[in-house]
């Protein structure tokens, strides 16, 4: 088992801790399949009742994926790694979405990408003063994936559309509004939630420990955001984002102008589609398309140089221009697979 995650059995509940606080939980790939065989073996046993998954510190639960890799082995010309690395995650958000038993996610702290993965599709969510959500996956080139977008199509409006392009971040409340968590406690009643929990495996403990989150914004700007980006054009929503004197629309342009133009693109319209998805493994086969290509045809390689390698915080985006990108671009990205296409084995 890999030192980077804790993972055992503990009076009624099978236990999974990240381990990699000081480089905010970021999940590697050996991490992933331990997680996936993990939940395996406890599908059946009697003795778990339920699962639950946290980190270790405060600060982040998982920040996402471990990129470096990634990074590595695609500058080297070797795309296989990335793809065999997300098609076992993506099967692993799929079997989270499904799993039997009841499947609790402490989302203390910074969850984004990866992290989303592991916890947001758990049948219980929670979520604390600590939690910072957001998928800024459109910043280095992707787009936001992990079954994120069976949870933003589903989120209240258009919101989904906001945060997949934005990438903005997100408070307890918010989370809690948008659908992507279920209830809020305070973080110093985690250690008694999870003592409950392992001692008899009953789940009363969450509504029993439960709160109020304190109030979000999201919400409150649930209107201007179905206003803005009802036509689902990002280039016309931008420019009528830049045209408005008003804060918020300043605020959420600049976000989306930071972004991959190829990325924000193509999140919008993964949005859309998975809003007529009948399953998660549907939404993740279509996220899969994008990211199978990302490295290879995309802008990931370079918005990775760009924010963490070099950190020079300017990526060179092919075609640098949102208004440049046509529909066939689009397309092209989130084409058939044909063989390579996600598939779900028993």
């Amino acid at each position: 088992m890999s030192d980077d995650i804790h993972i055992r059995i503990t009076g009624n509940a099978g236990r999974i801790t990240l381990t990699r606080p000081d480089a905010l939980n970021a999940m590697t790939y050996d991490m992933c399949l331990a997680i996936g065989e993990a939940l395996e073996r406890w599908r059946n046993d009697q003795n778990v009742k339920l699962v639950v998954i946290d980190a270790e510190g405060s600060k982040s639960f998982c920040a996402g994926g471990d990129i470096a890799e990634l990074y590595r082995t695609g500058r080297a010309g070797d795309y296989e790694y990335g793809r065999k690395f997300w098609r076992d995650e993506y099967r692993i958000n799929a079997k989270i979405k499904r799993y039997p038993k009841p499947y609790v996610a402490l989302m203390d702290g910074i969850v984004m990408g990866g992290g989303v993965g592991i916890s947001a599709h758990g049948s219980h969510r929670i979520v604390t003063k600590n939690t910072m959500f957001a998928m800024p996956e459109c910043g280095i080139g992707l787009v936001p994936d992990v079954g994120g977008n069976w949870l933003l199509s589903r989120a209240p409006g258009l919101s989904g559309e906001y945060l997949a392009t934005t990438g903005a971040r997100l408070g307890a409340a918010d989370c809690i509004h948008a659908g992507i968590a279920d209830t809020y406690i305070p973080d110093d009643s985690l250690g008694e939630l999870v003592k409950r929990l392992e001692t008899d495996g009953d789940l009363s403990a969450i509504t029993e420990l439960a709160e109020m989150a304190p109030d979000g914004e999201l919400a409150a700007n649930q209107d201007k955001i179905d206003t803005y980006f009802r036509s689902g054009d990002m280039a016309a929503i931008v420019a009528k984002l830049e045209a408005s004197d008003g804060e918020w629309e300043k605020s959420a342009a600049k976000l989306v102008r930071r972004n991959c133009p190829l990325s924000v693109a193509c999140a919008a319209e993964i949005v859309k589609r998975s809003r007529n998805a009948a399953t998660i493994e549907e939404v993740l086969a279509l996220e899969y398309r994008f990211t199978w290509r990302s490295m290879e045809t995309g802008d990931f390689l370079e918005g990775i140089r760009a924010q963490i390698i070099d950190k020079d915080r300017s990526p060179n985006w092919n075609p640098a221009r949102l208004e440049a990108i046509d529909k066939p671009a689009v397309e092209a990205m989130l084409a058939p697979l044909g063989k390579y296409e996600l598939d779900f084995p028993s």
